[in-house]
This record gives structure tokens, sequence and C-alpha cells, in this order.
């Protein structure tokens, strides 16, 4: 069990990291910050640079710490935060992402809920710290604080001519 916590830690935490790497840098194919300062107010979103500079921070401080699995409740309520606005972003295209719908994301957001439900591994930092046992209480926290940001993200930062949660019917 141990092995498949480690796995699954590295790929989700890795592939988190570097979505946010792409949002304030030109690595792994990203645009840099003007480009996601862009592509938000393209989503609707006010703040350019801030918020792209903010989810995109979010996003690889969270990554790298559900790889290593240090403080993981705390990191996926980070990473379901940041992923549950692009729920509410790709929510307006139906689930599957061959239509750009929000299917990724969620998996985004369920995987990092589930870790901090079982907790990281034997293979953690937080094993290594001696805090690997979380309370179940810190997943329900992880749950409702990363959902409520995300929401509470949107609806602060979604300009006033955005209309959200978009209907899913075209």
């Amino acid at each position: 069990m141990d092995a498949g916590l480690l796995v699954l830690r590295l790929v989700i935490g890795l592939l988190i990291a570097g979505h946010g790497l792409q949002k304030v840098s030109f690595r792994l194919g990203g645009h840099g910050i003007e480009g996601g300062a862009a592509e938000f107010r393209a989503d609707g979103f006010r703040g350019g640079r801030l918020t792209a500079a903010a989810a995109g921070l979010g996003q690889i401080g969270s990554g790298l710490f559900l790889a290593a699995g240090g403080l993981t409740p705390m990191a996926a309520a980070t990473a379901i935060g940041v992923m549950t606005v692009a729920i509410t972003v790709k929510r307006r295209n139906g689930l599957w992402v061959q239509n750009d719908g929000y299917e990724y994301p969620l998996v985004l957001v369920v995987i990092p809920a589930v870790l901090s439900l079982t907790g990281p591994g034997r293979w953690s930092v937080d094993h290594a710290l001696g805090i690997a046992d979380w309370h179940p209480w810190w997943t329900a926290a992880a749950v409702v604080l990363g959902v409520s940001g995300g929401l509470l993200t949107r609806a602060l930062l979604g300009s006033p001519s955005t209309k959200w949660p978009v209907s899913a019917s075209r």
C-alpha cells in the first residue's frame, strides 16, 4: 500500500505542480505570467498577473507538498481550492475532457481529498515527522476549505459580466 500511495502522490503532486509552473513561467510549455494572466482574463477573472501568480504558486506549492507527503491535508485543501476554480470555468462544457469539460479538474479534486483521508503512507515527510496519522476530520476540513475557498475565489475575482455557474446545456 505504501508503494501505491507513493506513486499516486508523486504523479498527482508533480502534475499539479507542473500545471502551476506553466501559469507563471515558460517552462513545460507555459506562456509566462503574462500568458497565465491572459488565460484568467479570458476565463472571466479580474486580477491578471496577481491571480495567475496566486493560482500558479498555490499549485506549485500544494503539488510539491502532496508529492512529498508533507502537511497532506493542507496541501490537499490548496489543490482542491485551485482545481475547484477550474471546475467553475469548465463546467459550462460538461463533464468530459474531450469537450474541454471538468473531468480532469474533478480528478485533481478527488485524489488530494482521498490522500488526505488515507494519509500519505509510510514513505512520506509526514510519516518521517511522526504526523502521518491525521484525524479524519482533517479530510473534511480540507475538502470544505478547499471547495469553499475555490468558490469564494471565483465569486470575488470573477468579473461582474461573468455569470457562473453556467448551465451545462448549450
